[in-house]
């Protein structure tokens, strides 16, 4: 016969041993979710962007069937265009690096600054302190440039391609994932709340902001993103330039960063465009820059986002470059959420634990 009582209180040494025992468990379950944690991330992501869909069609079908048609509807949305562009983008890497081996824009702007007037009065002004400048230093660094910056995402390319298969096989995981969380989430989130320690409004308020600053990252700047590649691609396209698939990409990747954006991009082609003695594709490409920036900015995306994300300007262009440095491309989603979960505890801190942190 059992003869403890279960209603007592575990005595002082045995719960410390139970929360021994339970970080060391948490500490190897770690442990093997770390190969996985991108992919679960992003797995989460995308289940919140889609679960709207998944939602309308539970009410007509089961859980289970709904969910396999959310899954097959991100898979042609996200996996089949994904694998075309990573295949294309090796072609137009290695393009980028030849046009910068090849390309006479560097000559030209040379060329151009060894003729302005503003340049060599510039050019005295700087001998006078001590300064030597070059024209021939800038188109070498231009060129150096571009065939660096192609030859990176060539190599870079060309490892996604060759490792194709751990591609598929990492991105059908998450597809599985996505299966069983657009089923469950709500079950795991309500037994994650229950084991955590802090109170249940405070671990809400966590999940809320996560899903809206993920909710932000994915439908604004994801979306806002994915048409401002497709579009600023599409113009390089017309007007002639070189890589616009490549260029397409790349702005895709700056629109999330505030204030430059694909700017960064498009403002040094209209240039080169002048330089190339093409002043009207030039300043047709400046136009449109302007056009698309703001039209997104201050049109499409607060239809989108809304007043959800509260971030300083700042604080979300430091998240996004630090996002980067650390975690690679992910870190344009890592960047904010980390920065996200800082701000929010912190909120909770000073409502509810400074006074009492400094009574201590």
């Amino acid at each position: 016969m059992n003869t403890t009582d279960r209603s007592l209180p575990p005595n002082p040494i045995g719960i410390k041993y139970f929360l021994l025992v339970f970080l060391i468990s948490i500490f190897f379950f770690g442990r093997i979710l770390w190969p996985f944690w991108s992919v679960l991330i992003l797995s989460f992501l995308l289940t919140n962007l889609f679960r709207p869909i998944y939602i309308f069609l539970i009410k007509k079908l089961p859980e289970s069937v709904a969910s396999v048609l959310t899954c097959l509807l991100i898979i042609a949305i996200v996996f089949i265009p994904l694998v075309y562009f990573i295949l294309a983008l090796t072609d137009e890497a290695l393009n980028l690096y030849n046009w910068g081996r090849d390309s006479r824009v560097a000559l030209r702007l040379q060329l151009f600054i060894q003729e302005s007037p503003l340049i060599l009065q510039l050019q005295e002004q700087l001998k006078e302190v001590g300064f030597e400048f070059n024209p021939s230093q800038i188109s070498d660094s231009f060129s150096y440039l571009a065939k660096k910056g192609g030859l990176l995402l060539y190599s870079q390319a060309s490892a996604w391609a060759a490792n194709i298969l751990q591609f598929l096989f990492l991105f059908f995981f998450m597809i599985l994932v996505i299966f069983f969380l657009l089923i469950d989430q709500p079950k795991l989130i309500d037994y994650m709340i229950k084991l955590s320690p802090l109170p249940e409004d405070e671990n809400r308020i966590l999940i809320d902001k996560f899903q809206e600053i993920a909710n932000a990252i994915l439908k604004g700047n994801g979306i806002c993103g994915l048409i401002q590649g497709i579009l600023g691609g599409s113009v390089f396209s017309i007007l002639g330039l070189n890589s616009p698939l490549l260029w397409g990409a790349i702005m895709a990747i700056l629109a999330f960063l505030p204030i430059f954006g694909v700017g960064l991009v498009m403002i040094p082609a209209s240039i080169i465009l002048v330089l190339s003695d093409r002043v009207g594709a030039g300043i047709f490409l400046f136009i449109f820059y302007i056009f698309l920036s703001f039209s997104i900015e201050y049109l499409v995306k607060p239809k989108m986002v809304g007043n959800q994300v509260k971030m300083h300007t700042l604080l979300v262009f430091l998240s996004i470059i630090g996002g980067l440095s650390v975690y690679g491309v992910l870190g344009i989603i890592y960047g904010p959420l980390i920065i996200t979960a800082f701000l929010t505890l912190s909120d909770i801190y000073l409502k509810r634990y400074d006074q009492y942190v400094q009574d201590m």
